[in-house]
């Protein structure tokens, strides 16, 4: 089947990055993709939590989730939306970010709320306390799907090889990551962590990533590494979308699966064991 990975350069304005998003998922499906793929924080980018705070929506008002759920079924594909930031309930005010799978009749298959915070200091001048926004999720999740089942991740969950052996476990023919990677992090770390997990599940990695310096006031600056992936069971990057916004096409063989996990059944082969 033809698959698509959206590279985007989003902004602090929701608004316009739908307008921005729903045209290019358009654009994927009119090119024949039956799977289309949205990067993290589709709906904002954005470093300042009181910005947050006023342009972001619960999910049931979130104006890009149903724009995004209207032109999924308009198209009848199945589209994975990398996450969206969503207000949410909780007492302290933090924010969810929220994966969500979507069906070509536009009905909600699956959500995921990342599990895993970015809370690092990759420099001096460069740190981020994700916790600090949003709260983290607790449960893995493997979507069905007509042509494949689906492990949920978000960005900084790559790192993180016990998620992925749970979601390749449960039957995951496919590991999505979709990502908003600092461009530090991203040059050391983003290719060898996607074709790990890809090499070790025995599954696609489909990695679509936000890209470029970020418009908006509320954002001063910030970049991400761009680099959409998509990586096949055997650890090969089939796409590997650079730098430039764009919509990015593959195939996308499921047969490869089966193929890789029976060639190097590692999944079948792990022993458990005491620890040190």
């Amino acid at each position: 089947m033809k698959a698509a990975l959206l590279q985007l350069n989003v902004s602090d304005d929701p608004a316009a990055n739908r307008v921005v998003t729903v045209d290019m998922v358009r654009q994927a499906a009119d090119q024949g993709a039956a799977f289309i793929l949205t990067p993290e924080v589709t709906n904002c980018v954005s470093s300042t939590r009181s910005h947050q705070r006023a342009v972001l929506q619960h999910q049931d008002d979130d104006q890009t989730l149903a724009a995004l759920r209207d032109v999924a079924r308009a198209r009848g594909v199945h589209l994975l939306i990398g996450s969206l930031a969503l207000l949410t309930g909780d007492p302290d005010g933090r924010f969810a970010n929220r994966s969500f799978l979507i069906g070509p009749d536009g009905g909600i298959i699956a959500t995921y709320d990342k599990i895993h915070m970015f809370d690092v200091n990759i420099s001096e001048t460069e740190t981020y306390r994700e916790s600090d926004g949003y709260r983290p999720g607790t449960q893995a999740v493997v979507a069905q799907t007509p042509f494949a089942a689906i492990g949920l991740s978000i960005c900084y969950d790559v790192r993180f090889t016990r998620l992925a052996d749970a979601l390749a476990r449960a039957g995951a023919h496919i590991l999505t990551y979709p990502a908003a990677f600092s461009a530090v992090t991203g040059a050391a770390h983003w290719h060898s962590l996607l074709r790990a997990r890809a090499i070790e599940a025995g599954a696609w990695v489909l990695a679509p990533a936000q890209t470029g310096t970020h418009p908006g006031p509320s954002n001063s600056g910030r970049r991400t590494y761009g680099h959409s992936l998509a990586v096949d069971p055997w650890g090969e990057v089939i796409l590997d979308a650079g730098t430039e916004p764009g919509v990015y096409m593959f195939d996308l063989n499921l047969d490869k699966v089966a193929d890789a996990r029976r060639r190097v059944p590692s999944l079948d082969n792990a022993r458990d064991f005491e620890g040190p």
